[in-house]
């Protein structure tokens, strides 16, 4: 994994495709995680600098997908980028450590920008 890295966490393939793709061609490693037990596995193999994460996944919440990456590595920082939080859901993520919040549909220049903020303050 380099230095810094991307999975992103999503039940809808295309979606993850995508997006892995146009992280890529801006210069961000990544790769896709269409579950949370996937995403928590890859995980606890690889040290990805940030976790972008949908709250609603099919084997599990991503409540607790965030609890079990912040255990495993406390470093990371998880933003939770969903179709389906609300603004308290998601300021209960950020109280439970994630990093922030994006709501989909969201401009790919300002999933950028919240990428390049965790960039900035990691460790």
């Amino acid at each position: 994994m380099s230095e810094f890295s991307i999975l992103v966490v999503d039940d809808e393939e295309e979606f993850v495709t995508t997006l892995v793709h146009r992280l890529r061609k801006r210069g961000w490693a990544s790769e896709g995680a269409l579950t949370g037990s996937a995403a928590i596995t890859r995980v606890a193999a690889s040290d990805f600098a940030v976790v972008l994460l949908d709250m609603r996944l099919p084997d599990m919440d991503g409540g607790q997908v965030l609890q079990e990456i912040k255990k495993i590595r406390p470093a990371s920082r998880v933003v939770i980028l969903t179709g389906h939080a609300s603004a308290s859901e998601g300021e209960k993520g950020i109280r439970n450590g994630a990093f922030d919040y994006l709501l989909k549909p969201v401009e790919f220049e300002t999933l950028l920008e919240k990428l390049q903020a965790a960039r900035d303050c990691g460790p």
